[in-house]
Order: structure tokens, then C-alpha cells, then sequence
């Protein structure tokens, strides 16, 4: 099992409270804690901190970032949501005690915490202002200094604030969306990778503008969902597709549908039809094509063809290669 830290500060109490941070924290705990099928995903300890009596303090917050990173697991995952601060020296994680933004946890900490740590994979997360500047460099803001298995996944950059929008940070709200399955792949996986693609094609050039910084051989997954096409399925692609741009030739006995079709026209094939069921799948998850009408049903009356698209060639090479 992986482990994760989840903070979301709204109170603060000398400086100017907000209003999403505890909401989005839950909501990340809530979405992180089991995969689609309900396994259980992540072992998560929640930080909120709402009212006065609820202050995450600066000491308590560096412990337990200090904790999470020192378990040996397979993913050590730390979310925060509050507010953000950075100056000349680097950035910091604000915390309810503070007087000040530098009387924050320093952001350089926190990465060397995760470059020592033993988990395979190091992953922060920060939904705040300013938060870009996380993993720079002490001598050169413009350079990252990372270990190997450390990905950071920001909501803005160093020089911008973090949005919210109808009482939820405008980044968490995008990174809940890519974990509930908006960033999915057709096996069901959602890396880092995907996520931050999911929230970068969300936000135009004029917003706020995630950043994503990684040193990693190969992504690991955050969540596994349900996939939108079972692997059986999936691996029957380098049957059908023997070679890159094979095409699969049809004709009326792969249609069910009875509707349309003239008096000489053979009958559907079981066999066929059962073929077709999975093409049609492929079809409406971009895997392929019917070439030269436009739609599946054309393909078969009209004893066309089918080819991969891009995507699905992609697959093909999985699939070839052992790798699905």
C-alpha cells in the first residue's frame, strides 16, 4: 500500500483566511483512498485545519511531512492546499501559525525530506500561490534539483496565485476530474503524467498555468479506474491488426442489424458480428476507422474496411510487444 499526507488549511490566524483548502483536501482523501473497484489505493492521514481550534502549526506540519517521507513504500504522496509564499530565498507552505509568508515551511525542506526518502516514488503536490518555484534550486531558481523518483505537480507557477472558484481551488478541482478517471489511459492507469496533461489542456494560456517537474524512469500509477474496454478486448487488436497499417476488410456478414439490407446481401455471421462487436469498441474509443465512409455500419453494407488511427497503432505495439 502507498502512503499519503493531505493538507488543507483555511485558517489562518494572522493573516487573511480562505475558504476551498479544507473542502479540496477532502476531496483529494476521498478520491486517493481506493481505486474504482473500491480497493483500498492509498493509506491517507488528513490534515484540516478550519477554525482556531483546528491550527496546523508549523512544527506539527514539518514532523509529519518529516514521517511520511521516511516510510519505505512504493508511493509517498504530500497535497497541500493553503496559501503560498515566495521571495528572493525560495518559496514556503504557510501554515496557520504564521506571522509572516517566511515563517512558513520552506519549500527546500520539504524536497530534501523527499530526495532522502526511501519510497520508490517521491510525489508532491501543492495547490497554492507560487508554488512553481518548489524543487528550484537554492543558487538558480530557473533549475531543479531533484532525485530520482521525485515528481512535483504545482498549481501555478512561481510568479502567480493559485485561483478558486465557487469555494474549491480551480488546480484541485482539475486533479480530482483527472483522478476520478478524466485522466485515464484504456488500461485504467492515471499517472502523473496524464494528470498534469489533463490539467494543462484544461487552462488556457491567460490562467494560471500548472507546473511539472519529474526525475523518473517510468510513471507509476496514482489510481486505477474501470476501464472503458476490458484487456481481453484490448489484446485482441494484434490479432485483427497483424501489421502498421493493415487493413481489415468487411462485409455484410459482420453487421447485426437487419435493417438496410438488400435481398441479395448473406445474412449476418455469428462469428463475424462477434468480431464486429469489438471493432465498433475500438471505433468509439478512437482505436479505428472505417476507410472511406464515414461510418462502422457503411464499412460492413458497403464491404469497406477498417484501420487503426495513431492511437490505435500505439496499442497495436503494446499489445506486440508484451507489454498490455
Amino acid at each position: 500500500m502507498s502512503a499519503a499526507l493531505i493538507v488543507g488549511i483555511d485558517h489562518y490566524k494572522n493573516i487573511d483566511g480562505l475558504h476551498g483548502c479544507v473542502n479540496d483536501a477532502n476531496e483529494v482523501k476521498s478520491v486517493l483512498e481506493r481505486n474504482g473497484d473500491g480497493s483500498v489505493n492509498f493509506d491517507i492521514k488528513l490534515l484540516t485545519a478550519s477554525k482556531e481550534e483546528d491550527s496546523i502549526k508549523k512544527s506539527a506540519l514539518k514532523d509529519e511531512i518529516a514521517n511520511l517521507f521516511k516510510i519505505d513504500t512504493d508511493i509517498a504522496l504530500f497535497y497541500f492546499a493553503g496559501h503560498g509564499y515566495v521571495e528572493s530565498v525560495g518559496g514556503y507552505l504557510v501554515t496557520s501559525d504564521s506571522e509572516r509568508g517566511d515563517d512558513g515551511i520552506s519549500l527546500s525542506e520539504v524536497l530534501i525530506m523527499a530526495n532522502n526518502s526511501p519510497a520508490a516514488n517521491k510525489i508532491i503536490i501543492l495547490d497554492s500561490c507560487h508554488s512553481g518555484i518548489a524543487g528550484a534550486s537554492a543558487s538558480n531558481s530557473d533549475h531543479s534539483v531533484l532525485s530520482e523518483g521525485v515528481t512535483i505537480l504545482t498549481a501555478s507557477t512561481k510568479d502567480q496565485y493559485a485561483s478558486e472558484e465557487e469555494g474549491s481551488g480551480v488546480f484541485t478541482r482539475l486533479f480530482v476530474d483527472a483522478l476520478q478517471g478524466g485522466a485515464a489511459n484504456l488500461t485504467g492507469d492515471i499517472t502523473p503524467g496524464s494528470i498534469y496533461a489533463h490539467i494543462d489542456q484544461s487552462l488556457g494560456e491567460w490562467e494560471q498555468r500548472p507546473v511539472f517537474k519529474t526525475n523518473v524512469k517510468q510513471f507509476v500509477s496514482l489510481r486505477k479506474i474501470t476501464p472503458p474496454i476490458s484487456l481481453e478486448d484490448l489484446k485482441k487488436i494484434s490479432q485483427f491488426f497483424p501489421s502498421p497499417g493493415y487493413n481489415y476488410e468487411l462485409d455484410p456478414t459482420y453487421e447485426p442489424e437487419m435493417k438496410g439490407r438488400d435481398e441479395n446481401m448473406p445474412l449476418p455471421n455469428p462469428k463475424n458480428t462477434e468480431i464486429f462487436a469489438t471493432l465498433q469498441k475500438y471505433n468509439r474509443l478512437n482505436l479505428l476507422a472505417p476507410v472511406g465512409v464515414p461510418h462502422m455500419w457503411n464499412a460492413a453494407m458497403e464491404s469497406k474496411s477498417c484501420r487503426l488511427t495513431a492511437l490505435g497503432e500505439h496499442y497495436r505495439k503494446l499489445v506486440s510487444k508484451g507489454r498490455i
